[in-house]
């Protein structure tokens, strides 16, 4: 199913007139698309200090500063939906772009961090 359907399925079910932006989900869109896109990833871009202290369910940790060296042998699929997450936004925002320069095109950033869950 191609992201776009499962993006307006889920505003249907959410009741929710649009996402903030192309990028940002909210914890519980999050929860959703994933639950609803078969391959999805949930990436956590902190360190792996922080990781170990505390992740999210199912999360995968490929800190910030490693993305670019990673990502490809973890995900050869450019379209594969990717979620990712840090602590309060920044590294995801900057996450988000450069998965983009990399072409993958189903990426999105969890809104505030998991300091807004």
């Amino acid at each position: 199913m191609k992201l776009n359907t499962v993006k307006t399925a889920l505003r249907n079910v959410l009741k929710m007139k649009f996402f903030r932006s192309d990028d940002l989900v909210t914890y519980v869109e999050a929860k959703e698309l994933l639950r609803n896109v078969y391959n999805g990833i949930l990436i956590d871009v902190r360190s792996f200090g922080e990781y170990n202290e505390y992740h999210l369910n199912g999360a995968i940790c490929i800190p910030y500063y490693e993305l670019e060296n990673r990502i490809s042998k973890i995900i050869e699929d450019k379209q594969q939906l990717i979620i990712v997450y840090c602590q309060s936004g920044g590294r995801s925002k900057k996450a988000i772009s450069s998965l983009k320069k990399m072409g993958y095109t189903n990426v999105y950033e969890l809104d505030g961090g998991i300091d807004n869950i």
